[in-house]
């Protein structure tokens, strides 16, 4: 067992945080408990069988309801994480160190100055790794009776993140770059706030562009009733095609439909002038762009790798840094 027990300056770490580490076995254990105990009420309702097969939860569940919001609020609460990682890396852990002078001991201890930043690194990247896992799980507990309900569908923010990889990559991007931070500010709360900042821009980027990782799918029909798409795609685009397959603009029609005099007055709404403008223009198609279920994993290995690299360059920089400063 000695061999396994922390030595030298990741001893002193895991001393100098130890209510932060409580604080995180007692976030894990709090939602454990929450979402387990909805579980536990959601069951106490037998869900109701319909004709064509389905399985559906009571109306009357609400033990159902109350889970579901909290997964849908708790897959919200896990894109603060990385942030909150990053900030206590940032602030508490790096720049307070250079703001109070007491790094000077730990280099005075024969302990090397990178010895002495990736001891911090190590130990805060296992912790956090550990606490995401833990929290990951105790949302898959939730998320397998839930799931693909309004709000906690595979794309959406919060349970996509929460259901793949991606917050791993996400949680080591913000380890990184609160050291990087943290060293070039040296001050604690503006470096905190510096970092927040950062890997906030970071997720609101990637998470903008990341359903444009892979190309759309995209199915076609003759216009009428609704497009078929596959069960639980995500529909980025659908609109019309001529007949020589060109994307058309419906927005045209309407305004020439509003455009129209004693709209008003009219019973369908103005609905014939739309079709007569359609044909007109020769719209005979419909065409849906769609994310099918299957793009998921790929996208979340696409967007890991860009975390992961840019965690490797912030890690590298925060390392040449302190070389730079104290060689």
């Amino acid at each position: 067992m000695s061999a396994l027990a922390l030595k030298g300056p990741y001893w002193v770490t895991v001393r100098q945080y130890r209510r932060t580490l409580w604080l995180a076995v007692a976030a894990v254990a709090v939602s454990l408990a929450v979402i387990g105990g909805l579980r536990i009420w959601d069951a106490q309702t037998p869900d109701r069988f319909y004709a064509d097969g389905g399985r559906y939860a009571a109306d009357d569940n609400r033990g159902y309801e109350t889970l579901r919001l909290a997964l849908e609020y708790g897959g919200a609460w896990l894109l603060f994480l990385p942030l909150l990682v990053g900030a206590f890396v940032a602030g508490p852990l790096v720049a307070r160190e250079f703001e109070s002078g007491t790094y000077k001991l730990s280099l005075t201890q024969s302990v090397r100055p990178a010895d002495w930043l990736r001891s911090k690194l190590l130990t805060a990247t296992a912790v956090a790794l550990l606490t995401t896992l833990a929290l990951i799980g105790v949302f898959r507990i939730g998320w397998s009776r839930v799931s693909g309900t309004y709000g906690l569908s595979w794309a959406d923010r919060g349970s996509y993140e929460a259901t793949g990889i991606v917050l791993f990559a996400y949680v080591l991007a913000a380890v990184a770059v609160g050291a990087l931070v943290g060293q070039l500010i040296r001050r604690t709360l503006v470096a905190m706030a510096a970092t927040g900042l950062v890997m906030g821009v970071v997720m609101f980027v990637l998470g903008t562009f990341r359903w444009s990782f892979l190309a759309v799918k995209t199915a076609t029909a003759p216009a009428g009733p609704t497009l078929w798409t596959p069960a639980h795609a995500l529909t980025m685009d659908s609109g019309l095609l001529t007949s020589s397959g060109v994307r058309f603009d419906q927005s045209v029609c309407w305004d020439e439909v509003n455009r129209t005099p004693g709209l008003d007055g009219m019973d369908d709404g103005g609905m014939k002038l739309f079709g007569r403008c359609l044909a007109r223009h020769d719209a005979t198609a419909q065409y849906v762009d769609y994310h099918p279920e299957s793009h998921f994993w790929p996208t979340q290995l696409i967007e890991s790798g860009i975390l992961l690299a840019l965690a490797a360059l912030a890690a590298f920089a925060a390392f040449r840094v302190l070389r730079a400063r104290h060689p």
